[in-house]
């Protein structure tokens, strides 16, 4: 599985982990947890109720999920990726960008993969001078994009 925490090592110390197509699923499925181990940037995970490979064939392109009793306890301002996913992005003029996609995880700093109807999609920086806000009950974050992040957004559209 491709990993999505910043501690994929706990997963081995989990009696369960939970299935599903979205990351708010309202019926994930239980899997009791036989082993793990790490494969470069991805984790293969043995699961005591999938007996071989061809059963986990079926399992490719979910998601693996811990119930909150056992998530990490965040700090003042961070989140979790399931929370972000599936947010409006919209910059500091009100212009909505799309949906924010998935989550990139660089060297420097993480990106935000948003789903723009107008512009496709959008790579955006998460760095102070970038992200705004963050409001996730109301499904929201707010950007400050610098020139030339939006393409076509580059001086050649005054010409």
């Amino acid at each position: 599985m491709r990993v999505l925490t910043d501690y994929p090592q706990r997963i081995a110390e989990l009696e369960t982990v939970y299935l599903a197509d979205t990351t708010e699923p309202t019926t994930p499925k239980a899997y009791h947890v036989q082993g793990m181990r790490m494969n470069g940037d991805y984790v293969l995970l043995k699961l005591r109720e999938i007996p071989d490979r061809t059963e986990a064939e079926w399992l490719r392109g979910l998601f693996v999920l811990v119930d909150m009793e056992h998530a990490i306890p965040l700090e003042e301002g961070e989140f979790y990726l399931y929370q972000l996913l599936g947010l409006n992005v919209q910059t500091d003029d009100g212009e909505a960008l799309g949906k924010l996609v998935d989550v990139l995880e660089t060297g420097a700093n993480d990106v935000y993969v948003v789903n723009s109807p107008q512009y496709g999609e959008v790579l955006i920086p998460v760095i102070d001078q970038i992200i705004i806000s963050t409001n996730i009950e109301a499904g929201l974050v707010v950007v400050h994009l610098p020139e030339g992040l939006l393409p076509g957004s580059t001086e050649n559209d005054s010409e």
